[in-house]
């Protein structure tokens, strides 16, 4: 049987040369990005001064403003559409009212990046997981080519399966670059809204 393109991409894949994503860190062999994994936001690295805690709620109208600043389809010119809007219909909000209304809007992102960051992890164990099962079916192939009397019917079935998996294996880690990049835009997005928020408040 000779070597197709399918199996030698499989056999580049499982030395490494196809698998720039899959290069996790020492700190935590499940983070396959290139970004540093930062678990949690601080909210204090982006909110200068402290958050006064038990004061009275926000009105609803502010609170569904804040949830909106935390959506990623709300651009940075709409949110600050939804700011502008907020201080017409609000003309006595303090520094600590914007305070509260990024605290809600930093609770949202960081949530969400929280789910995102655990789902790169499941992400990378799939792959993980995939990489393992294609190496088992080189290996199957290897004897089977070996065999005094290949089973070419056989061979045909491991070729085919390992053609399949390879191309998963390449869309997922394709995919796994844009993944990655959501963390740190979910960061981004975090701290120019405080300085939007705070812009506001002074």
């Amino acid at each position: 049987m000779r070597d197709t393109p399918a199996r030698m991409l499989a056999g580049l894949i499982l030395m490494g040369t196809a698998l720039p994503a899959l290069a996790a860190g020492p700190s935590d062999p499940d983070w396959p990005c290139i970004q540093r994994k930062v678990e949690r936001l601080s909210i204090a690295a982006m909110w200068p001064d402290p958050i006064p805690e038990g004061t009275e709620p926000l009105p609803e109208d502010l609170e569904e403003v804040a949830a909106q600043l935390a959506l990623r389809r709300v651009s940075e010119e709409d949110a600050q559409e939804l700011l502008s809007h907020a201080k017409e219909s609000h003309p006595n909000l303090g520094p600590d009212d914007y305070g509260q209304v990024f605290r809600i809007t930093f609770d949202h992102i960081d949530r969400q990046r929280t789910e995102i960051v655990a789902g790169i992890g499941r992400y990378a164990r799939n792959q993980s997981t995939l990489a393992s099962e294609l190496e088992e079916l080189r290996a199957e192939m290897k004897d089977l080519e070996a065999a005094e009397a290949p089973d070419f019917d056989r061979m045909d079935e491991v070729e085919a399966e390992i053609d399949w998996r390879v191309r998963i294996f390449n869309d997922r880690n394709r995919a796994l670059t844009y993944v990655c990049e959501s963390p740190v835009l979910l960061e981004q997005r975090a701290f120019w809204i405080a300085q939007m928020l705070l812009k506001a408040a002074g």
